[in-house]
């Protein structure tokens, strides 16, 4: 606990007082005249309250976490991308918006009282000292990491470039544990982590995040497959895409518009601040087709993105609805190395249309906040005079239904099994081809490796099961449907075993990405996703079909 003294609270008093005539001061200048009083009078309410708070309360208090608890509760009743970012936060926010940050490359995962590594990233040091995925982290730097969170490791492995870390580690089918040690660097995390030609002619990108200069990297992956080969088609895919720089969506859309084209506005409450963005240099690629996927996690830049090519008739849009996130953010840096991340304005794509699902300024009695519901939404004309809405996300021009998880799936990823199936093949095969898919005989080692494992579930049929007996018990028809239950229930029994082979393409997809990406990273485990993926594969029937992607854009008569 943190012991208070009286100088402590009579600086931090007068501290508050002089942030209040800075605060009425800069808000003259907006001519907010009517709330000076309002205002004054509630930052005097609250400086009362803060100090008798430290000065009585009957506990040790802690006044930084008490002010970080209170402006949190004050932005959270606004939206959830009003933040305030401490100075122990700004390396995280700053990874958000860059891409970098200190420390070794890898992704971590908790699994009871251990921190272990999930995948390290191609050529950084976690990787080029010979960590690999299912490694568990037992010290850093001689201390124990028993019992911490993965936020307490992540910090712990985080720091300057060219410092020093040393990992105890424990590994899978070896015998004793090893230290590694190595430096820190500055870690760049690629936005764009694979592009390919996945068939002849159609090619593909992956954007991961809006980060700085990512524009250049879709640019680069653009002309490179143009170099390599005739370019037919192209996939952009921005599905479980968050977002990041508006300014970079703006760039990537240019790559593909004429420039002058009116991308995105902005508009806000201060009517300075409301700004037109538009395409401002020479594009790269007018006519190629293009298909643009999103899905449920596709927010923000990625909304901009498709929702300008969408209502510029550019390409055709293809997936699940997209978040819906219409709201722009913008940092204003604050006292003692922290920052302010508030929502400033509201997105219009070129059709006119805020994308926005949730209005966060008219909540419900208990504090919710509603969708905009279908009647209340309103529709728009994209430039081909084709019909598109707002409210509520980026509506994909087709959409493709995902097939539902069974509670097997479900089960093995909760107790980890494919991820230690892949650890043990890892150990086993030495090597794999880089379009490596999972074969029959390797499903079948699976199911053996299965054998001695626990991974319970229920399904829907045994839920139902377990309903009907306990009705017909309380109303006393049980007994005498009895020996027909238990007969029909053993034959369902029989039939769970099953299960495994039901769901083997299911299996085989998820282990083939797991697999690959023990050898070749991220990129492998993107290129073994993309002969299973649905989305792919109708976007790629479009592409390939020229009359079948002109009827997409085209206002039938």
């Amino acid at each position: 606990m943190v012991v208070v003294t009286t100088q402590y609270l009579k600086n931090m008093t007068k501290k508050i007082k002089i942030l209040i005539i800075s605060f009425i001061v800069l808000i003259s200048s907006f001519s907010f005249t009517d709330s000076y009083f309002e205002i004054a009078k509630n930052l005097d309410i609250f400086t009362t309250v803060y100090r008798e708070l430290n000065n009585y309360y009957v506990d040790e208090t802690d006044p930084g976490k008490l002010m970080k608890t209170a402006i949190d509760k004050m932005l959270n009743s606004l939206d959830p991308y009003t933040n305030y970012i401490p100075e122990s936060e700004i390396e995280d926010f700053q990874f958000m918006t860059t891409g970098q940050y200190g420390g070794i490359g890898a992704v971590i995962t908790k699994r009871k009282e251990y921190v272990f590594i999930s995948e390290p990233y191609e050529g950084f040091p976690a990787q080029k000292s010979g960590l690999i995925a299912g490694d568990k982290i037992l010290e850093i730097d001689g201390e124990s990491a028993k019992g911490k969170s993965t936020e307490d490791v992540s910090k712990a492995l985080k720091g300057q470039p060219n410092t020093d870390v040393e990992l105890l580690i424990e590994r899978p089918y070896v015998d004793d544990p090893f230290t590694v040690t190595f430096k820190r660097q500055k870690i760049s995390v690629k936005s764009v982590p694979y592009y390919s030609f996945i068939e002849s002619g159609i090619g593909y990108i992956k954007l991961r995040s809006f980060t700085r200069d990512c524009s250049k990297d879709i640019k680069n992956a653009l002309l490179d497959l143009k170099k390599q080969g005739e370019l037919n088609g192209l996939i952009l895919d921005l599905r479980g895409n968050p977002g990041g720089l508006l300014n970079e969506s703006v760039s990537i859309v240019n790559l593909f518009v004429e420039k002058g084209q009116e991308v995105v506005s902005t508009k806000g409450k201060i009517k300075s601040w409301d700004k037109v963005y538009k395409a401002s240099k020479n594009p790269i690629d007018l006519e190629t087709p293009l298909v643009v996927l999103i899905n449920q996690a596709s927010a923000s830049a990625s909304e901009i993105v498709s929702g300008a090519i969408q209502d510029l008739d550019r390409g055709i849009i293809i997936g699940k609805r997209s978040f819906g996130k219409g709201l722009v953010q913008q940092t204003k840096k604050l006292s003692y190395n922290s920052q302010l991340k508030l929502t400033v304005a509201k997105y219009y794509i070129p059709s006119g249309r805020c994308i926005q699902a949730l209005d966060y300024s008219n909540r419900n009695e208990d504090g919710s906040v509603g969708k905009v519901p279908d009647s209340l939404m309103t529709a728009f004309q994209t430039k081909n005079g084709r019909t598109v809405y707002d409210g509520g996300g980026i509506n994909p021009d087709i959409e493709v239904e995902q097939e539902d998880i069974s509670n097997l799936i479900i089960s093995l990823v909760r107790e980890r099994l494919f991820f230690d199936y892949a650890t043990f093949y890892k150990h086993t095969n030495s090597q794999i081809d880089s379009m490596y898919s999972m074969n029959d005989d390797e499903f079948n080692d699976f199911k053996v490796f299965l054998s001695d494992k626990s991974y319970d579930y229920k399904t829907e049929t045994e839920k139902a099961f377990e309903t009907l007996k306990s009705k017909s018990e309380k109303e006393n028809y049980f007994s005498s449907l009895e020996t027909k239950y238990e007969d029909l229930f053993d034959e369902f029994e029989m039939n769970k075993k099953n299960d495994l082979s039901r769901n083997k393409e299911t299996i085989k997809e998820i282990l083939s990405e797991e697999i690959a990406s023990r050898y070749y990273f991220q990129k492998g485990r993107i290129r073994a996703s993309l002969k299973y993926d649905k989305e792919i594969i109708e976007a790629t029937k479009f592409l390939k079909d020229k009359s079948l992607y002109d009827s997409v854009l085209t206002v039938s008569n």
